[in-house]
């Protein structure tokens, strides 16, 4: 078996802002693994936050043998990025060969579209208001938010988009304080769920305080092995597969996090629908699915996932699984 790593871009159809920075590209690594003339492949995001780099990941998956098998690289490398391309390319290989799709290789249901969140990065109010207002027959907003004057912003967004659900991320932005501050405005303004409001590793705040809404672990949940940590303070997780390494390990969190009480959110970060395609299987039946990249490029990949009114559909054979 060969393993290929290339760099690639897709640029954005406009500048993605969150409280950390902003981006006008997606830049994603494609992973290419060959056995006896089939190939299978998937993508990752390398993200600064988690000290990845296209660089960094690159070197961590030439380390891995040429013989690796999808067990065998749970314990290889570590839950991230490297690890999610190549289990992912691994899935897609082994179907490939045994004239399967995935999710019939991994014993699950066939999957059906999901209704999906569509994201509005940080803004001025009146932005962000406008951008509501033009995307306001969508069904599930996401505001992407952080600072210590985000009242305004949401405001907006509700005057922008009167009808539509409204999910809100701090991208750990918020402290302890100004979490409690807004959180009857959340409710007052109808949003369903906030999104990491604190920092990761400071978050023990919220088994204190009162959370008059559902509060999701992104940054502070990776794999089943952060689950100990969120007890008490998160009512649900962010499973995202550049976090947990992988497709393997994205299905043994999931059940996990169910069996705990955990209520089920699917992200993603902003990748090409590549990336998106392993992760509509774990998206069945989630409370709250973000997998809205695709949506975001100027571009995307051939055989690009669709997105319509029942959501988005799960990959076609040609793209992935």
């Amino acid at each position: 078996m060969t393993i290929t790593v290339s760099a690639e871009a897709f640029a954005l159809a406009e500048a993605f802002v969150i409280s950390r920075g902003s981006r006008t590209e997606a830049k994603v690594l494609t992973v290419r693994v060959s056995r006896d003339g089939v190939t299978g492949w998937g993508e990752c995001v390398p993200y600064a936050r988690y000290d990845e780099t296209l660089d960094s990941v690159t070197e961590q998956i030439a380390a891995l043998p040429d013989d690796i098998t999808r067990a065998a690289l749970q314990d290889a490398l570590p839950a991230g990025a490297a690890r999610n391309a190549v289990d992912c390319a691994l899935w897609d290989l082994e179907a490939k060969q045994a004239e399967k799709r995935v999710w019939e290789l991994a014993g699950l249901p066939a999957p059906v579209p999901q209704i999906t969140a569509y994201t509005l990065s940080l803004g001025e109010p009146d932005a962000m208001e406008r951008a509501a207002a033009k995307n306001a027959a969508r069904p599930l907003l996401k505001i992407k938010l952080g600072t210590p004057d985000d009242m305004p912003r949401l405001e907006a967004v509700r005057r922008g988009a009167p009808k539509s659900r409204i999910i809100v991320d701090a991208n750990e932005g918020w402290t302890a304080e100004v979490y409690a501050d807004l959180a009857p405005h959340l409710v007052r303004l109808g949003v369903e769920l906030v999104e990491q409001p604190l920092p990761a590793g400071e978050d023990d705040m919220l088994a204190e305080i009162e959370r008059p809404l559902p509060v999701c672990a992104d940054e502070s949940c990776h794999d089943r092995a952060s689950l100990p940590a969120l007890k008490g303070k998160y009512d649900m997780v962010n499973i995202k597969l550049d976090k947990t390494g992988g497709l393997t390990e994205a299905l043994k969190l999931r059940g996990a996090a169910i069996a705990e009480g955990y209520g089920i959110m699917v992200g993603c970060m902003v990748g090409s629908s590549l990336a998106m395609a392993p992760a509509t299987l774990i998206a069945q039946g989630a409370a709250i699915v973000d997998l809205d990249g695709p949506l975001l490029l100027a571009e995307d990949r051939p055989h690009a996932l669709t997105f319509d009114a029942k959501g988005v559909h799960p990959p076609v054979a040609k793209l992935w699984g």
